[in-house]
């Protein structure tokens, strides 16, 4: 893909009602942007069915939510889930009495993981496994989401999960120095990716964020022939980031975090819609503008781009309420800081010859460089510095604007999707909160007044 396809429209829903099924393929976790699409499903009037990765125990062995479980996961989704586990990866699985693959990557030591060997034709019966137990289950699971699923009604699956980060010791040590290390602990991302840990992580990747979308599209083939035999519609959505566009000096200019490892699974993802929609299978990922995560909050300086999107409210004719979106912002810093100093950071940054090489779309995903590293890093760090509170960030107000934007964005575009990948640029984000937010008063309740999110963490 040679360029970013953006999103340029504010398309609404004329396809979903109530009584269609919305199907949210991967778990609720804690923050993330599947709550913006959830949001919009309820609006609808959609019946909300969910899955389950299931729990490990301590035997390792996968088991479904138990009773307390299920309850809580149900009361936080808002719907049905069904309770058959569909924990994707295979970093757990092996052979019977042998070692996972995070066994092999536990016994790696931070003196040795860059030479450290793994046998890939054992990896490949752990993958095999893996994969078999994968699409056991998820079979079974469509047995009973087809039963659940009345004839008329049209279905939505929105896929969601991502990540597949083994828990491995050695492991989170290298990705700490990696996404979080300046000067003496910086560590090459590359350096990861030319070992045979890296090699392993990335296939783990690949399994849980982008192969489970053909699993899914392959899985619930009868189900949307039963559904379009009937009149019915289905569609498909997963969430990619492949960097977006922000303002940069005055224009939209395509930017990303480095090193966004998932990037290849990521691109993956996206490989997989086109096959689909090559076969007429309306299936779609969307890349999304960087939040803060549970999960992204590992990388440090992922939150950066986040707030320009402040600029692009104004610059898409944001009127009230993105002015008191700018002033919840400013509220949040420490006295003798202002936006202004915040966006002069940024700026700095933004135009700092170490970041040219890394506006490249084509070069996507790059390696990190240590200037790279500490000049990302070292800005997060200051900005964080700079406001009242550590745990009460700009960036946590911004992502939850994204995320109800997101929500709208896709579900509005879903009805009748335009192709298989779809960029959601600052531009398009601010244009749909500023029309969202038009009628809004000063006296009324806003979102930068304590609005809450939920992530998606498989994703």
């Amino acid at each position: 893909m040679e360029n970013p396809i953006a999103l340029n429209r504010l398309a609404e829903n004329s396809v979903f009602r109530k009584g269609d099924v919305f199907v949210l393929f991967g778990e609720l976790f804690g923050r993330g942007y599947a709550t913006g699409l959830l949001d919009e499903a309820r609006r609808a009037g959609m019946e909300i069915v969910g899955i389950t990765v299931g729990r490990r125990d301590e035997n390792n062995a996968l088991r479904p939510l138990d009773t307390e479980e299920l309850a809580a996961a149900e009361e936080r989704l808002g719907g049905k889930i069904i309770n058959i586990p569909v924990m994707a990866g295979f970093d757990l699985d092996a052979p019977a009495g042998g070692p996972t693959p995070t066994d092999l990557l536990a016994d790696m030591t931070l003196e040795s993981w860059q030479d450290d060997k793994l046998d890939w034709d054992y990896i490949k019966q752990c993958r095999d496994i893996a994969t078999q137990r994968f699409t056991n289950s998820l079979k079974q699971v469509m047995a009973v989401l087809d039963g659940m699923i009345a004839a008329g009604r049209n279905v939505f699956f929105a896929h969601t999960m991502a990540g597949g980060i083994p828990k491995a010791k050695v492991f989170l040590v290298i990705a700490n120095r990696i996404y979080k290390g300046r000067g003496a602990r910086h560590m090459s991302s590359q350096a990861l990716l030319d070992s045979d840990m890296g090699k392993l992580i990335l296939q783990n990747f690949d399994e849980v964020s982008a192969i489970t979308f053909r699993h899914l599209i392959e899985s619930s083939a009868a189900i949307r022939e039963r559904v379009e035999a009937s009149g019915g519609q289905v569609r498909y959505t997963a969430y990619g980031y492949h960097g977006t566009a922000v303002l940069i000096g005055g224009s939209y200019r395509w930017q990303t975090y480095t090193n966004y490892t998932q990037g290849y699974a990521k691109m993956r993802l996206e490989g997989f819609a086109q096959d689909a929609w090559a076969a007429g299978i309306k299936a779609t990922v969307y890349n999304c503008p960087e939040i803060r995560t549970n999960s992204s909050d590992v990388f440090t300086g992922i939150e950066l781009p986040l707030i320009p999107l402040l600029l692009a409210l104004k610059k898409e004719n944001g009127g009230q309420w993105a002015e008191h979106q700018w002033q919840a912002c400013e509220q949040l810093l420490a006295d003798g800081f202002t936006m202004k100093d915040v966006f002069q950071k940024i700026t700095d940054m933004q135009a700092n010859e170490v970041m040219r090489p890394f506006y490249d779309f084509s070069a996507w995903p790059m390696a990190n460089s240590q200037a790279q590293s500490d000049l990302t890093i070292g800005t997060s760090n200051e900005i964080t510095q700079m406001h009242r509170d550590g745990k009460v960030m700009i960036s946590d107000l911004l992502s939850a604007l994204v995320v109800e934007a997101t929500g709208q964005l896709i579900f509005g575009e879903s009805s009748e999707p335009s192709g298989p990948t779809q960029w959601l640029n600052h531009d398009i984000v601010a244009r749909r909160l500023n029309a969202s937010h038009l009628q809004w008063k000063p006296s009324a309740p806003s979102i930068a007044e304590g609005s809450k999110d939920s992530q998606l963490e498989v994703a």
